[in-house]
């Protein structure tokens, strides 16, 4: 399914009991709903227990339209696409479950949207936002030689999947780094209850501990033995998640 959200066309799609409290799932940079949801089977472990899954495709992502204009991808305006996808679906309110980019989206919604997220597990985010490296990420996907290993992680990651448009990435990319970054005075205002997830071993989110402290309605889970990508599907994550979730 699809909808307009500001002239951007948006792929989303629902699965589970329509009667199911609504969870919504979005993914993280360079991924996309499926890879990173349905693949990794966070819609079958949600839909079994009985939650209508939501799930989006970015924009710049998956099936969605792919913008070559970094000023489509700042947080606000990713934010606003989640706001415009529940609007879509007379949805008054979500669960919310974000990785990575999607964390980050996740963070900005309760910020900009707080009547709209129930509570959100945020997983693979660190203090910085996850993008402290988005101009040498940027140049890698248009080409250049990785200038970090981080960089080189994300250029092979998109290059290898053929759905991907690398130079809506690039301004994805960009976009993100003028705008991700929170101040301590917003969060210590944010008032939804969040699960922070992180692996222990994850180089993009080594400073979650700090951004834990920063916000007082968060908790922090870490789990051992797993990296920024290896974390997403570890039965612990999904444990900690639904056990948060289905809290008032």
């Amino acid at each position: 399914m699809e909808f307009d959200s500001d002239g951007v066309r948006l792929h989303y799609e629902l699965h589970g009991p329509e009667g199911g409290s609504p969870v919504l799932l979005v993914h993280g940079f360079a991924s996309d709903y499926h890879l990173n949801w349905v693949g990794t089977r966070w819609q079958e472990t949600l839909v079994g227990a009985n939650y209508r899954v939501i799930g989006l495709d970015c924009r710049g992502h998956g099936e969605s339209a792919k913008p070559h204009d970094p000023a489509a991808y700042t947080i606000d305006v990713l934010a606003a696409d989640v706001r415009r996808l529940l609007d879509e679906l007379r949805v008054a309110s979500v669960r919310y479950v974000g990785y990575s980019m999607g964390a980050r989206i996740g963070l900005q919604s309760a910020l900009d949207l707080p009547d709209r997220l129930h509570r959100a597990v945020l997983g693979g985010l660190g203090a910085s936002g996850g993008i402290g490296q988005a101009n040498a990420i940027a140049r890698a996907l248009r080409g250049g030689k990785p200038e970090t290993a981080a960089a080189l992680t994300f250029q092979r990651f998109a290059a290898g999947r053929p759905i991907n448009d690398l130079e809506a990435l690039a301004a994805c990319m960009e976009g993100l780094g003028r705008t991700a970054r929170v101040d301590r005075d917003q969060l210590a205002a944010v008032w939804t209850p969040i699960l922070l997830v992180a692996g222990d071993r994850d180089d993009i989110a080594r400073d979650v501990p700090t951004l834990a402290a920063e916000i007082p309605t968060a908790r922090l889970v870490m789990i051992p033995g797993r990296d920024h990508l290896s974390t997403v599907p570890a039965r612990p994550f999904k444990e900690a998640a639904l056990e948060f979730l289905a809290q008032n």
